[in-house]
């Protein structure tokens, strides 16, 4: 059975830095997509940054210049540096990792105050 744990959300002020950690456990095979997600009360999930085979990264306008996502497909790990942040990067962030399917983490709380 596949687990993703994700570590590192908490509480930070404006301007600060977290760091995003995503672990999973089990066999995942043909890793071929690992991203972060985040969700706010009331609306969708949203795409913030991703990593794909080969290396190649992707990001929301809205991050890009402040995040960096990296991410070890044979460790089955993938994190995100989150830089100068804001407080409308408060959320709950999901890590996904999509081989064969796609699996979601349980979700940790950013929160940045103002």
């Amino acid at each position: 059975q596949v687990q993703l744990v994700e570590s590192g959300g908490g509480l930070v002020q404006a301007g600060g830095s977290l760091r995003l950690s995503c672990a999973a456990s089990g066999s995942i095979f043909s890793i071929n997509f690992m991203g972060w997600y985040r969700q706010t009360p009331g609306k969708q999930r949203e795409f913030v940054a991703s990593i794909i085979r080969g290396g190649r990264t992707n990001y929301a306008d809205s991050v890009k210049g402040r995040f960096t996502i990296s991410g070890d497909s044979a460790k089955k790990t993938v994190s995100l540096q989150m830089n100068n942040l804001k407080p409308e990067d408060t959320a709950v962030y999901y890590c996904s990792v999509t081989g064969i399917q796609t699996y979601w983490g349980q979700g940790t709380q950013v929160t940045v105050s103002s």
